[in-house]
């Protein structure tokens, strides 16, 4: 017989506790308990922990059961990061902490000293909604006037044909929060989903892996298949971290990248946190991928001035042939990686505006 194919086992798992080494490391050696800082590394990754469903036993979430039981306490005494409180407390009890009914009670705290109320931002007053929205407390995010600015927001698709961070991330998480991070249908528009396609196209042109990530999540959640290309290198990108004790390395690190990959990866059904979590204050340091196409394509498009066209058609062998190997192959990915490429160019070129 030559056909025999080998069967391989199963990887045996080296470290079985890592997702318990990683939340004691990320609560108890990183940053101080209570700084803005501890608290929003600890929200991301219970976010993502809850997100995933990630079953842990009730060991794994004691280095923040303190955190959780004075949860009233925290609102009381620092009311401006409530956001972050009530997401952490929420998160622990969904992943199994006790005592049950806590959340409730936050939320109910919250809503009396009117909290949300205080907010100036649409997006962070979204937030606020569904965190209070997950023990039916308020209003869904999606209600009344707040939900029509934001529908109306991100379905405006010329807006996310132009490189601009700020209303990319607002794009993603409005998703999140309308679809309660998957749990719910948000029922986008077929513009909303435009506009999440060129916002990949663009972090994709700049080999923004944090962004690409958080696209591939929000057309997950929108019950869009993303364009493989963009998953498989937010699945390599993740793999490209690795997980360092602290000492020595600066504390300013690459954890939320980490973090944010290896969550699309997971919701794509990729592996992903596989890596052994090495004792004391974890750092994750990146292997930096060379620069993307986006740079060199606005450059090239703003030294033709006038003479620039809308047609990528037209314009696709002098924009190629003015890029280095690296970028003319990041550009050529791009195009490939989405239908629309042809139609976000026609946005992005500007061509004949006054």
């Amino acid at each position: 017989m030559t056909n025999v194919i080998p069967l391989r086992p199963a990887r045996a798992d080296r470290q079985p506790d890592r997702m318990a080494r990683l939340i004691e490391a990320i609560a108890t050696q990183r940053r101080s308990r209570g700084d803005v800082f501890w608290l929003k590394e600890n929200a991301e990754l219970l976010g993502v922990l809850a997100s995933l469903e990630e079953p842990l036993a009730p060991e794994a979430l004691a280095p923040l059961a303190p955190f959780f039981e004075s949860g009233a306490q925290a609102l009381r005494d620092f009311p401006q990061y409530y956001r972050f409180i009530l997401s952490i407390c929420l998160d622990l009890e969904d992943l199994g902490l006790s005592p049950a009914g806590l959340g409730e009670a936050l939320c109910r705290q919250v809503a009396r000293a009117g909290l949300e109320e205080a907010e100036l931002s649409d997006l962070q007053r979204a937030e606020a909604r569904r965190l209070l929205s997950r023990r039916n407390v308020g209003q869904p995010v999606g209600h009344g006037a707040l939900g029509g600015r934001l529908r109306r927001f991100i379905d405006r698709t010329r807006t996310f044909a132009l490189p601009n961070r700020k209303a990319a991330y607002e794009l993603t998480h409005i998703v999140y929060y309308l679809s309660d991070y998957g749990r719910r249908d948000p029922s986008l528009s077929a513009d909303a989903l435009v506009s999440l396609e060129y916002t990949g196209i663009l972090a994709f042109l700049d080999q923004d892996m944090d962004l690409l990530a958080e696209v591939c999540a929000a057309l997950r959640f929108a019950g869009s298949i993303p364009s493989p290309l963009w998953e498989k290198a937010v699945v390599q990108a993740h793999g490209a971290h690795h997980l360092r004790p602290g000492a020595g390395v600066p504390l300013e690190d690459d954890l939320h990248q980490w973090l944010v990959t290896g969550w699309a990866a997971r919701i794509a059904g990729a592996e992903a946190f596989a890596a052994d979590v090495p004792g004391g204050a974890l750092r994750v340091i990146h292997d930096r991928a060379p620069g993307g196409a986006l740079r060199p394509l606005a450059v090239c498009l703003r030294e033709m001035g006038s003479a620039r066209s809308a047609d990528w058609g037209r314009m696709r062998a002098h924009v190629l042939s003015y890029l280095n190997p690296e970028t003319h192959a990041v550009l050529v990915e791009a195009e490939r990686s989405s239908p629309r490429f042809g139609d976000f160019f026609e946005g992005f070129a500007r061509a004949g505006e006054g």
